[in-house]
Formats: C-alpha cells, structure tokens, sequence
C-alpha cells in the first residue's frame, strides 16, 4: 500500500501549487483521506481533511478560503489546491489515509502515510 504525494515546489508569495496524492495498492474509497504538514523544528498539523465521497470538509483555520481538498474515487487520489501562498505555508506536505469514513484533524487517526512533497513559499 502506497500514497504518493506531488506537486510540490517553490513558488512566491500570492502564487499557487496544487499537490496530488495518488493511492496504490488498495482503495481508499471508503476512508477519510487528509493532507498535514510540517515545518523545519516545528510539529505536524493537520490542514484539510474529506470524507470519503467529499461531502464533507473540513480546514485549519490558517488555509481556510485558501486551500482546497477534494478527492477522485475512481482514481484513488485527493488533492490541494493551494491559493494566495505565503512564507508560513513553507512545509513538507503529507497525504493520509484515516481509519475512519470522515477523517480528522487528530492525526492519530491516520494509518497511512505519503513519503511527503516539500513546498517552498519564497517573500
């Protein structure tokens, strides 16, 4: 079982990256999928999660009317479409895979993990 995360780069403040992360190895269709991150000497946090069909989701407060996760169950993917990016937004960037049909914000509710794609946010 696999979770491959791309997209990620450098790009400057006010510009855009969308990250991808496509499944291998199983469906994912029935789980809660999420996307965290993790800056240099700081602690991972979750920033946006989907449900299983997508209806439901849900951001940090920090990407809010920024950043936006959706899913394709037929190609076992999910995405984040990153806008208005600022230096803050500079992390590595993970995609999970919850236990759960919902997902959460606890990442301790995620049992698979991407190898991560670095994003660089340059002022």
């Amino acid at each position: 079982v696999q979770l491959q995360a791309s997209g990620g780069g450098s790009v400057q403040a006010g510009g855009s990256l969308k990250l991808s992360c496509a499944a291998s190895g199983r469906t994912f269709s029935n789980n809660g999928m999420g996307w965290f991150r993790q800056a240099p000497g700081k602690e991972r946090e979750f920033v946006a999660g989907i449900s299983w069909n997508g209806a439901r989701k849900y951001y940090a407060d920090s990407v809010t009317g920024r950043f936006t996760i959706s899913r394709d169950n037929v190609k076992n993917s999910v995405f984040l479409q990153m806008n208005s990016l600022n230096p803050e937004d500079t992390a590595v960037y993970y995609c999970a895979a919850s236990r759960t049909v919902y997902g959460s914000k606890d990442y301790s509710q995620y049992n698979y993990w991407g190898q991560g794609t670095l994003v660089t946010v340059s002022s």
